[in-house]
């Protein structure tokens, strides 16, 4: 057998590159572009991207980056896998999410997921889903031995996990083969409600759940630490982490107060978390949340053995759009991969209408089988930790941990989870991420396709049953497009009333090679709020306010290059006011000319990076749409 030397140089009959040399590259391509003058560290600085939680990401990892041990899958801190084996024996647990409060839909929902491909069912119960008596209709022959069954009853949770136990018992269930979560989260229901007067006798009550699971149904957990509230809210993931950490550390306190090891408390725990289509810092996550919860156990007193952190997956709600909803497809299919890939034990990816009510068979069908072609088809699950080794992903693994740790520890000086969400701390902090988030997304900075960028006016809306109104009082939940929406379901008003959409004119000055980079942009930015645009091409002011005259708008918009409007933009907006324009804009950074131009009757300059919902909402008041 040949043994090969240790640090084989894969690259041997190449000569080596260093840094420097790099960045040399990067300080000529920066000064070609124009961008900047900038050397050295600067001309790297200058490529990086800054991220939520002041994370940002570097245009170039090395070896020089390389991060501490991370350890091995299955062994502390858990960063590469909270089993040795990953998910390469058997994949991840494909689980499927129902709400539907009708038990006989629900049961053949179910039944259609276990008979194709489905590990697990997780059950919306209570005044948000299906209604606790109704839950053994639901699972009407589901193999309880085989299916593990996760509940969702929100301030129900103690009759729900009740009613399983004893579905486990009427169905002669053995006891070591029950397998599921009865969903208590008592701090999770207080951040969806804001209503803390009840959350003692829930504690209680969860705790109560937890030592019978312990005693009578091992394959059973009692308690879910559910993040999804927070990232619902808007919240940053260290955010998200950080009061998962403290959650999960409350719980614990309870738990052995209640009389439980603090093992036996430890294995009580799933962790849920939200995988948004930002692969990366997503795999980073739930890495990261292993980690953390590793460190917190080992403080604590918990063995390495039980350590390991349970998560559960769930593609994110707040990246979800109703506007053309089948790109929501796509952003699954990347979420999913990411939490596989960041190694989570579960996995629940949302059916692509489901921001428009209760999913049809097509979209649960498509839910399920997108995991099956990863795990099937595109064999995600066949390495264990594929993302071991980046130097890119243990980087952001170590700085997401960092910032979700000190995230943690200002909530527990305020006094734990529960007193953060009472007092208004968690509430206030994830705000204030939001509202910073809304501006880049207001500004296109973070872009929706479909929605923000490239939509498609001509779609036919998709129609869904209406779901039950989920819990509410407490932290608000958002999502990334509903400003935009906000604008298309004003347009649509408008439609419904005239038969038309609001209408704006653009005054294309120039041949086509001049103005249809401007003009491009100016009709993809106006579609985004509904708006239709007619374009006219030109120089001559008259004829252009003649074209404006006849498209029936009231609002006009110049597209040209900067040398075509400085030398006829000034006389074709005098033209279109006096043609009867109420508001002309122009698209592009006026620069020098912006006082000549308003002087001239240009009201307002659109460009990469204007507030795009603001302009937006404007036009739309100026035409008159309500």
């Amino acid at each position: 057998m040949t043994v090969l030397p240790e640090g084989l140089p894969l690259a041997a009959e190449f000569p080596d590159a260093s840094r420097e040399q790099w960045r040399r590259l990067v300080e000529g391509v920066l000064r070609k572009s124009g961008a900047q003058d900038a050397a050295g560290v600067q001309a790297e600085d200058a490529l990086a991207t800054q991220l939520q939680d002041g994370l940002r990401v570097r245009p170039l990892y090395t070896a020089e980056d390389a991060t501490g041990d991370p350890g091995l899958p299955g062994f502390p801190p858990f960063v590469r896998g909270g089993r040795p084996q990953g998910s390469a024996v058997s994949g991840w647990d494909v689980r499927q999410h129902h709400a539907d409060p009708d038990a006989r839909r629900t049961n053949e929902a179910v039944l259609a997921d276990l008979e194709h491909g489905v590990g697990s069912v997780w059950l919306t119960l209570g005044h948000t889903g299906l209604a606790v008596d109704r839950l053994p209709d639901a699972l009407q022959g589901v193999y309880l031995d085989l299916a593990a069954v996760v509940l969702d009853a929100g301030a129900e949770f103690a009759a729900a996990g009740e009613r399983l136990l004893k579905l486990y018992q009427e169905r002669e269930v053995p006891a070591g083969a029950a397998a599921g979560n009865l969903g208590a989260d008592p701090l999770g229901l207080l951040a969806r409600t804001g209503r803390d007067e009840a959350t003692d006798v829930r504690l209680a009550e969860a705790a109560a759940l937890a030592l019978r699971c312990e005693s009578e149904y091992p394959g059973v957990r009692a308690l879910v630490v559910d993040a999804l509230p927070y990232h619902d809210a808007g919240a940053s993931p260290a955010q998200e982490l950080g009061c998962a950490l403290a959650t999960g550390l409350a719980y614990l306190r309870e738990l052995t107060a209640a009389g439980l090891t603090l093992d036996a408390a430890a294995a009580q725990l799933e962790f849920r978390f939200a995988a948004d289509a930002d692969q990366f810092l997503s795999i980073a996550k739930f890495r990261a949340a292993r980690r953390l919860w590793a460190r917190v156990a080992q403080v604590c007193g918990v063995t390495a053995e039980a350590a390991a952190q349970r998560q559960h997956a769930v593609t994110s709600a707040v990246m979800m759009t109703e506007r053309d909803p089948w790109v929501n497809m796509l952003r699954t299919t990347v979420a999913c991969l990411a939490a596989g890939v960041g190694g989570a034990d579960a996995v629940t990816v949302l059916p692509f209408d489901s921001v428009l009510g209760l999913p049809d068979a097509f979209a649960r069908r498509i839910a399920r089988n997108t995991q099956a072609i990863l795990l099937e088809e595109s064999h995600l699950a066949r390495v264990v930790d594929p993302a071991g080794g980046s130097w890119y992903v243990e980087q952001l693994t170590e700085e997401l941990a960092r910032a979700a740790w000190a995230w943690f520890q200002e909530i527990e000086r305020a006094g734990g989870q529960r007193a953060a969400l009472a007092g208004g701390l968690v509430g206030e902090r994830i705000a204030e991420t939001w509202a910073k988030r809304s501006t880049a997304l207001a500004k296109r900075r973070e872009p929706i396709t479909g929605v923000s960028e490239f939509p498609n006016l001509q779609e036919q809306p998709l129609l869904r049953e209406n779901a039950p109104v989920p819990l509410g009082g407490g932290l608000p939940r958002v999502r990334r497009a509903q400003a935009y929406e906000a604008l298309r379901t004003r347009s649509d008003a408008h439609v419904a009333e005239t038969g038309d959409r609001p209408r704006l004119f653009l005054a294309a000055i120039g041949p086509a090679a001049v103005h249809t980079a401007r003009s491009s942009f100016a009709a993809n930015l106006f579609q985004a709020g509904g708006i239709e645009t007619s374009t006219a091409e030109g120089v001559e002011g008259a004829a252009l306010a003649e074209a404006f005259a006849a498209s029936g708008a009231s609002v006009a918009c110049l597209c040209s290059g900067d040398q075509l409007y400085a030398e006829h933009a000034p006389a074709v907006a005098a033209a279109l006011k006096a043609a009867g324009a109420r508001r002309v804009l122009l698209a592009g950074r006026p620069g020098e000319l912006r006082e000549a131009y308003q002087r001239a009757g240009v009201d307002e300059f659109v460009f990469a990076g204007c507030d795009a919902v603001a302009v937006l909402s404007s036009v739309l008041d100026e035409i008159g749409v309500a």
